[in-house]
């Protein structure tokens, strides 16, 4: 049985609440008080970095505006950026098949992956249709990657990954096939990373769109949104696709009962397409 950690009596719940107020002000992600544990083991390494103590300390340097850069450091160490490659595999064969499905209309493909994080997703993406296209010479849907942390980014640019997570859900054949070993690492090769435009957003600050796109990947990214928030990101991931396009939530994700710019795909579970 799992049990929630014990708060640290020392750490304040005034640092806690600027906290969790400057994660949802940043990027609309609420933090539920009994996640909020969470806070102080994410920021411990900035805090040893800067030689902090306590959580009030780094919320001064937050709050005294010296450092303009502090702010963005504790949002990318708060922020949840568990991925891993072909995550929900046979979701991907759907993908494959909306894909096929969009390319009958004449036009190349676009594909938005939203909240990328460190890039094992639109990464896996570009694998599948790399493949695909040398088995049947179609041709690579362009991908756009997008993260609100220029730190997660910077980490998908790189395409470098620890041992554990190459293994986390890559076959071999295509760890092989697709990355080289790198001094405990592995890099991906520059054709894959080529097949791959990343740039920062955010999605609930940012209302110009990275283009219009025939299927949007947004999962695992809407969860702990408010409602109202959820609202006018389903209405911006509404406006970027094209007539007919296709969303894609996490498995614990819904649009039903939370949005009208969608409905559910006849044929695949976790799918929406917009509406008209």
């Amino acid at each position: 049985m799992m049990h929630t950690p014990i708060p640290d009596p020392a750490v304040s719940q005034t640092a806690i609440n600027v906290l969790t107020a400057l994660l949802e002000a940043r990027t609309g992600q609420q933090m539920a008080s009994y996640r909020s544990w969470r806070i102080d083991t994410a920021v411990k390494p900035l805090m040893r970095a800067r030689g902090l103590e306590t959580l009030d300390q780094l919320v001064t340097q937050l709050l005294d505006g010296q450092d303009r850069d502090v702010g963005d450091l504790i949002v990318d160490a708060l922020l949840n950026q568990e991925t891993s490659f072909f995550r929900d595999a046979a979701v991907f064969d759907q993908i494959a098949e909306v894909v096929a499905e969009a390319e009958a209309a004449g036009r190349r493909v676009r594909i938005w992956c939203a909240g990328c994080s460190t890039g094992q997703e639109p990464l896996s993406l570009a694998m599948l249709f790399t493949e695909r296209a040398e088995a049947r010479g179609t041709p690579i849907p362009e991908i756009v990657a997008t993260d609100v942390s220029e730190a997660a980014l910077a980490r998908a640019r790189a395409g470098r990954y620890t041992q554990f997570e190459i293994q986390r859900g890559l076959p071999i054949r295509r760890m092989v096939r697709w990355f080289d070993e790198a001094g405990g690492d592995w890099v991906a090769k520059p054709e894959l990373l080529r097949a791959i435009t990343f740039r920062r957003m955010n999605l609930v600050a940012d209302h110009a769109l990275p283009g219009r796109f025939d299927l949007v990947l947004c999962r695992n990214v809407l969860l702990y949104l408010a409602p109202a928030t959820k609202v006018a990101v389903f209405a911006l991931m509404a406006r970027s696709l094209q007539s007919g396009g296709t969303l894609v939530l996490g498995a614990g994700e819904t649009v039903i009962g939370q949005t009208p710019d969608f409905v559910p795909s006849k044929t695949a579970r976790g799918f929406y397409v917009a509406r008209g």
